[in-house]
């Protein structure tokens, strides 16, 4: 009896033994088959997807055109200066004489005083400007050889030096012309001109007696003349500014007349 009960507990564990062996399969291959089928998705996603390095690719693109659109604007304003330069080249050189040739008949219907000052003036204003300087020009030489006379403002009475510019100046000019050479060299209405600036009409100072800054005034003719009235016992004469007395006290020079200053 032992060992039937035995022998059936042994039959009994080996059918089970042998289902339990055959059962695990199944659910093997379905989790195989499972497995397979996520790698095959992800495989198609991988496809599917885009690479990371297409992503980079595009944001290298991306800053290469920002850069590119930067050195276009550089390469654009570039462009216009060059092109807003061109043509006034072009123009100065293709209308070069033309200016020229419009400014030369001004120079020539006015005199060099006008050619240096590059004043714009109407017609009118010019032809009022000439024909107060040529009034001034007049007045002075008529003057020569009249006798010096200390304190004289007057073709009647005689001339100091400055009493011969007053006179020449005084009704020409819209500011009021002081009495002697001294206040007349620091006349703030009147501009400093260097030497080699000189024009007709522009007075010329001296330091002859160490009075003051100056002490003796001339008007400039041109051509290195000027016109005074010297001391007592000569007579208003014309002198050379290069002689070696007059460069010796000389201390500067005035401009009394220009277009602004004419009445």
């Amino acid at each position: 009896m032992r060992l039937l009960i035995t022998l059936f507990i042994l039959a009994f564990a080996q059918l089970f033994f042998n289902v339990a062996a055959a059962s695990p399969h199944a659910p093997v291959n379905a989790s195989s088959l499972k497995a397979e089928k996520k790698s095959a998705r992800e495989d198609e996603r991988r496809k599917r997807r885009p690479v990371k390095t297409t992503t980079k690719k595009s944001r290298l693109t991306a800053v290469q055109k920002f850069k590119l659109k930067k050195q276009t604007k550089t390469d654009i304003a570039l462009h216009k200066t060059t092109s807003k330069k061109s043509p006034l080249k072009l123009s100065a050189k293709k209308y070069g004489h033309q200016r020229l040739a419009k400014k030369t008949p001004e120079i020539a219907v006015d005199d060099e005083a006008l050619a240096l000052t590059g004043i714009k003036m109407s017609k009118a204003h010019r032809q009022r400007y000439q024909k107060a300087r040529e009034t001034a020009m007049t007045k002075l030489m008529g003057q020569l050889g009249k006798p010096y006379q200390w304190g004289g403002a007057s073709p009647h009475t005689g001339f100091d030096c400055s009493g011969l510019v007053w006179y020449a100046y005084k009704d020409l000019v819209k500011f009021k012309l002081p009495r002697t050479a001294n206040e007349m060299y620091h006349l703030r209405d009147a501009a400093p001109i260097k030497r080699e600036m000189l024009e007709k009409g522009d007075l010329v100072f001296f330091r002859i007696n160490n009075r003051g800054t100056a002490d003796h005034v001339g008007v400039y003719l041109g051509n290195g003349k000027f016109i005074q009235s010297p001391r007592t016992g000569k007579d208003i004469q014309i002198s050379a500014l290069g002689e070696d007395y007059w460069q010796k006290h000389y201390v500067g020079a005035r401009r009394m007349m220009t277009p602004k200053t004419i009445r």
